[in-house]
């Protein structure tokens, strides 16, 4: 793998990189290997993907995969995330999810149409649950993070993400990160699960640490988790 763009997007790619950046992204991203990041800020790949969000490169683009650069798979993502109608972007993020392979690519993903279709994303968000790749589990919890912990919560969508099982690093992490958020937002329904009712331990303990870190969680609640560690 060369440093040297191949295809028209890969050229508007390049052009757009910032090595300073690509040094310290890279540093951030463990699992990913430095020479396949091209190094592009966020803002600046952002317009991009609305540039080309829509036009028969794009479709060719997203067709078109695994990619060969970090970079391309965060455009994938932000084009992913520009889609309007909700089944398309489903069936987008289906073809693209088991190609994930770090967490920024998966977190960055949040198209704007699931905002009003929640009926029909609470099924999606529990089917990528019960995957079996790292980063659709990792998208799936992050779902029922972004948009049931408000208005439209219930108590089984807790009881979904305490059930997941795993050894994997980036999983776990965000299931502690889901339960520091559901303490901020749902304190009753989530406050069981650190004092017990999550089986992991690591998970616990590590969502006990998010929640006293959190300005979103009271200073009496972060007393009581203090004596729960």
């Amino acid at each position: 793998r060369g440093e040297e763009p191949v295809t028209p997007i890969q050229s508007e790619l390049f052009a757009l990189q910032d090595k300073k950046y690509r040094d310290f992204h890279a540093g951030l991203l463990p699992t990913v290997p430095k020479e396949t990041i091209i190094g592009i800020r966020k803002p600046a790949i952002r317009g991009y993907a609305r540039k080309l969000a829509g036009t028969p490169e794009a479709a060719s683009f997203m067709r078109t995969l695994p990619h060969e650069y970090f970079d391309e798979n965060d455009l994938h993502g932000m084009l992913i995330n520009e889609i309007k109608d909700y089944s398309e972007a489903v069936a987008a993020l289906d073809a693209f999810l088991p190609y994930v392979d770090n967490w920024a690519t998966c977190d960055q993903l949040s198209p704007g149409v699931f905002a009003k279709n929640h009926e029909r994303l609470a099924a999606d968000a529990y089917r990528w649950t019960e995957a079996e790749h790292t980063y659709t589990v990792r998208f799936g919890i992050g779902a029922l993070m972004a948009h049931f912990l408000d208005g439209d919560f219930k108590p089984e969508y807790l009881r979904r993400v305490a059930e997941i099982r795993s050894e994997e690093y980036y999983i776990r992490m965000m299931q502690a990160w889901y339960f520091a958020t559901a303490l901020a937002k749902q304190r009753e329904a989530a406050l069981p699960y650190f004092s017990g009712g999550l089986r992991d331990e690591w998970v616990r303990k590590k969502a006990i640490c998010k929640a006293i870190e959190s300005r979103r969680v009271d200073d009496a609640t972060k007393e009581l988790l203090r004596g729960m560690r």
